[in-house]
């Protein structure tokens, strides 16, 4: 469905092929910027619409003159005319927050007022910090919904890679058949300490981790498995490394810092044009880290929950 209303005209859908037709090009147009959307769309279309949960997901494209230029990032530049048409989208993948590339805050506003004269309920917003501010101070204001900045996280795009010293015993390997269930144990760790919800089945979650080989493990002389580090499919050019894990009682002897660094490392030669990732600002001791590797910021996002 279209809404013509000027610069509030979105259009909505349910039909994945049908966004990425629309707005393909104006995401690979700013592969890191819109990394959650390219990462997600992939995921969707290589493992089917309910991968991450019982519920469709929607999708929303904004096209129309745009009120101001967007801001320029790291030499990606605007390619072709459905790029210039699209000035923002969305994509809902419940119960994951509604995710949202720039928007400027009456666009936001116009967003959050039909979403819910629509009677859309996100469980909140993911977006760069002032469009998921713009948008969720939106989202109170018209339902009356209790908003909550639950995160402040910061994209980083790897630049020269650093190996952090001391290098500790060990090795990086491959995740490979006899891991599953260490996987999946993991992964339900993770998404507990960093306060997600386990809206994916953890053996699932594994599984295609080992299929498509996208997890090291850092091992131990005696090969134990001490920490772990993944990367999402290449898309555009560019790969994220998301679910960096080290257990508690194992943390503090520079097992992530040597997992991360051979994880990068990996996608590199693997022919990944940029490497990206996510912190958690509230975690300095990863976000220094991270720059000691070699990652440097890109922007600033926030997740807020609505209640």
């Amino acid at each position: 469905m279209a809404f013509e209303n000027g610069w509030n005209d979105w259009y909505l859908t349910r039909d994945l092929e049908d966004f990425l037709t629309r707005a393909g090009e104006f995401l690979r147009s700013r592969p890191a910027r819109h990394t959650v959307h390219l990462t997600v769309t992939e995921t969707l279309r290589s493992r089917g619409l309910h991968v991450y949960g019982d519920a469709d997901p929607e999708f929303g494209v904004l096209t129309g003159k745009e009120e101001k230029a967007p801001t320029g990032e790291g030499g990606e530049e605007e390619r072709g005319e459905e790029a210039a048409r699209v000035r923002g989208t969305f994509l809902h993948t419940p119960p994951y927050p509604l995710g949202l590339t720039s928007l400027t805050e009456r666009e936001a506003d116009a967003l959050a007022a039909r979403l819910a004269d629509l009677g859309r309920e996100p469980s909140g917003v993911l977006a760069d910090r002032d469009t998921a501010a713009a948008f969720a101070e939106a989202w109170r204001r018209r339902t009356g919904a209790e908003v909550t900045l639950r995160q402040r996280q910061r994209l980083y795009r790897l630049g020269e890679l650093t190996v952090p010293q001391p290098v500790p015993p060990g090795r990086a390997r491959r995740a490979g058949e006899t891991d599953r269930k260490l996987l999946a144990r993991w992964f339900e760790e993770f998404c507990t300490d960093s306060g997600e919800a386990i809206a994916r089945d953890p053996e699932e979650w594994a599984d295609e981790r080992v299929e498509r080989g996208s997890v090291l493990l850092w091992e131990t002389p005696d090969g134990t498995p001490v920490a772990m580090a993944g990367t999402t499919p290449e898309i555009a050019g560019q790969v994220r490394v998301a679910g960096v894990y080290t257990p508690a009682h194992l943390r503090r002897r520079g097992y992530a810092g040597a997992v991360t660094a051979a994880v990068s490392r990996a996608a590199r030669e693997a022919g990944a044009q940029e490497v990206l990732l996510f912190t958690d600002l509230a975690n300095p001791t990863s976000n220094g880290l991270y720059q000691r590797i070699g990652y440097r910021p890109v922007s600033d996002f926030a997740v807020y929950a609505f209640g």
